[in-house]
């Protein structure tokens, strides 16, 4: 299998199944009297709808669109990002992984070529497309990957990486204490596993496939959380 192959099949899985939730919700809400006591297990939760905004970016030309808007990372602690300056991504300076739910200025979008020996957390490819940003109260610009390219093939990640809104109005149905915690990249008990993701990101291993009922190992740019979920709310929470 070809270079492009292995990153682009993947990403096609993913939009197809987001494809497919979408078009489930839809459905749900144009006969919301199909959920009946006998399975009231299947109504959705607020969480399940919640519509995010995606323009899911085919060319380079696409991912344009993202200057001069604000982002917010969406798969925290995944990503690396570096110092931009100069018109030059300083890869020798790595910043570290962009925190889950971290505010991103856009400023602009640039084509790089990436060391063979640096993990920027996609395929290299020929070349990478890069958001270049900055974050809030820091006039200093910085870098990350999201998109990749081999010959005439593309690939971009956009929609898997950012919200295109604030998450803290998508979400606001969350209470502020739990916000609150959230915003520290910290954990208490109660918290479901997707408030969790939000705090904490989505490098996670889990002991099992159903949510809510399972154990989590989650590896937070170096720290170590393991957290069991009962009926989706975290019940006792270890980290070293």
């Amino acid at each position: 299998m070809k270079n492009w192959q292995k990153f682009l099949i993947p990403t096609l899985i993913s939009l197809a199944i987001a494809g497919i939730y979408l078009f489930t919700v839809w459905r749900h809400r144009q006969d919301p009297g199909v959920a009946s006591h006998a399975n009231a297990e299947q109504i959705l939760s607020k969480d399940d709808l919640v519509v995010m905004r995606a323009f899911f970016p085919q060319h380079f030309e696409d991912t344009k669109r993202l200057e001069g808007t604000t982002v917010w990372m969406k798969n925290g602690y995944t990503m690396s990002y570096y110092p931009y300056a100069d018109g030059k991504i300083q890869f020798a300076k790595r910043a570290g992984l962009i925190p889950a739910a971290q505010r991103l200025d856009v400023k602009k979008i640039v084509k790089s070529a990436v060391p063979a020996n640096e993990d920027d957390g996609i395929s290299h490819g020929s070349r990478q497309a890069f958001a270049v940003f900055s974050l809030p109260g820091n006039t200093n610009l910085f870098a990350t990957a999201i998109g990749t390219m081999q010959g005439e093939q593309e690939a971009y990640f956009c929609d898997l990486l950012f919200f295109y809104d604030d998450p803290h109005v998508l979400y606001a149905h969350w209470p502020k204490d739990v916000w609150a915690v959230i915003d520290a990249h910290q954990v208490k008990q109660g918290m479901s596993e997707l408030e969790t993701r939000m705090a904490i990101g989505q490098k996670m291993h889990a002991d099992r496939t159903r949510e809510g009922d399972r154990t989590v190992t989650y590896d937070q740019h170096g720290k170590k959380w393991t957290i069991a979920y009962v009926e989706n709310r975290a019940t006792t929470i270890e980290s070293k």
